[in-house]
């Protein structure tokens, strides 16, 4: 088939062209999205899942109807090393800025940079490439202690009291919030929390890996009153079909129900690698339609390119000791495993391995379901740990 009009998108957080299977958690953003707007306290979400599942794709589905709703919204991600400060400064910035274009004479706005000037305080901050830099005199007594919550707080309550007075409601997203200290979580958790008790116009939406529930309740013991956490995984059958059919005929071709079977089984119903086999197939197939012999010739060509790239520069970021780690945890089967059964098997006790399990969890490759038990973030990642050479430490 023609490879141009083929419509799967197999990115990082890029939008399918069928979003089947995720309406609830739409829907209930949407909700947030429109009790916030008018006043009314609304539980916000932390999307929670493994690697794959769509946590991206819908932080950006919510920044676009936030947007429909005449919200100002920004998205940032987070990622290993980087300080909360570091990541909110640009993003904050921003929307006061854009603030005071809407609204020059609003009083609340002006004082909502001169807070932000306090917060910025002597740090240098870098986004994209430059220094960010916010003109004229500080606000003296706020977001100036040196304490990192009650700084937040006082930025955060300031810019939603600048949006509330500016008759526009502003939306922060933040992908990747496990990589978040725990200090740092509590701090934005309680800045939230201080903005819902005001009952003003800004709303945080978020998104991590699923350790991140039990992280923000670490962090405050409140957080479960203030966030919905949904769980993503992966799609029913009748979902993943879905994903895949209906963009195939939206352009005129059709697949087959082997071709539809063949791909669930092999990808477990996981909305990224559905994009990755359907848009293998649909360049493997010769007529208008996908069989299940380009389904098995698409599973074959999508495991060696996943191998190559997807599964591969997560591998490489980690050392010998902790692939070693990997592949005992793979050879113990699909899904939670014990961290003792692990160490039995590398003949080591689960102490000894403390640092290398923790390691890899600060890497984002594995995570801790429930106590003493451990799994990949990466879905299929046990499967490539079982195909892949490791050598042993040294």
């Amino acid at each position: 088939m023609d490879k141009n009009t083929n419509p799967f998108n197999p990115g990082a957080g890029v939008s399918p062209p069928e979003l089947a299977g995720r309406s609830e958690v739409l829907e209930t953003a949407d909700t947030a999205l429109a009790r916030t707007k008018r006043g009314k306290h609304a539980k916000s979400l932390m999307i929670l899942g493994l690697r794959g599942v769509g946590k991206t794709v819908l932080l950006n589905q919510i920044k676009d109807r936030a947007l429909a709703l005449g919200y100002l919204a920004e998205m940032q991600e987070a990622h290993d090393g980087a300080e909360l400060k570091q990541l909110l400064i640009p993003v904050l910035r921003r929307v006061l800025l854009r603030l005071d274009r809407v609204q020059s004479t609003v009083e609340a706005v002006k004082r909502g940079i001169r807070i932000l000037r306090s917060f910025i305080g002597n740090i240098t901050i870098a986004a994209g490439g430059a220094e960010v830099t916010l003109g004229g005199d500080s606000e003296a007594g706020y977001a100036d202690s040196g304490n990192l919550e009650d700084d937040l707080r006082d930025v955060l309550i300031a810019t939603a009291e600048a949006a509330r007075d500016a008759g526009t409601p502003v939306a922060i997203l933040i992908d990747e919030l496990q990589y978040l200290s725990k200090d740092e979580l509590g701090a934005l958790i309680r800045g939230i929390h201080a903005v819902n008790q005001a009952a003003l116009p800004l709303i945080l939406f978020g998104a991590g890996l699923p350790q991140l529930a039990g992280q923000a309740g670490d962090a405050k013991s409140y957080a479960e009153r203030l966030f919905e956490f949904p769980r993503l995984g992966a799609l029913l059958e009748i979902d993943a079909w879905k994903a895949l059919r209906d963009p195939v005929e939206e352009e005129g071709a059709s697949i087959s129900d082997g071709a539809l079977r063949e791909i669930f089984e092999k990808t477990h119903g996981y909305p990224y690698f559905l994009q990755e086999w359907g848009y293998t197939a649909w360049n493997i197939a010769k007529e208008q339609s996908i069989t299940e012999a380009d389904a098995q010739a698409a599973t074959e060509e999508s495991i060696r390119k996943l191998d190559e790239s997807f599964f591969r520069v997560r591998f490489d970021r980690t050392t010998p000791a902790e692939r070693e780690y990997m592949r005992c945890l793979a050879e113990l089967g699909e899904g939670p495993q014990r961290s003792a059964d692990v160490a039995k098997a590398l003949g080591r006790n689960a102490t000894s391995l403390g640092p290398v399990r923790d390691s890899l969890i600060k890497k984002g490759m594995i995570y801790s379901p429930e106590y003493a038990l451990i799994a990949f973030t990466v879905p299929l990642f046990d499967e490539f740990m079982r195909r892949v050479t490791v050598s042993p430490p040294a």
